[in-house]
């Protein structure tokens, strides 16, 4: 399985949502940076996606976005195919 990087908050129910759903699709493990508790993880996650907001989503090297993003490729049915990759 790949290793899922989540840039996170706390209290984001973007956050949780994008949790469940990997969890439902059988990721075992997520890396959590909470931007939150660490200023300086949040600059580093604006530099790397150009993105403020959070959950910022990786599979592997793939910025995936947010949870929107990660719903649309669920929709699609390209979420599977990285997952198992």
């Amino acid at each position: 399985m790949p290793r899922i990087l989540m840039y996170t908050t706390g209290t984001c129910p973007y956050c949780i949502n994008a949790e469940r759903l990997l969890i439902n699709k059988g990721v075992s493990h997520i890396d959590k940076i909470r931007v939150d508790l660490d200023p300086d993880q949040r600059i580093e996650m604006m530099e790397k996606t150009g993105r403020r907001t959070v959950p910022q989503i990786y599979i592997d090297a793939l910025h995936v976005g947010g949870f929107d993003e990660l719903r649309a490729l669920d929709q699609r049915g390209e979420l599977d195919a990285l997952l198992a990759s």
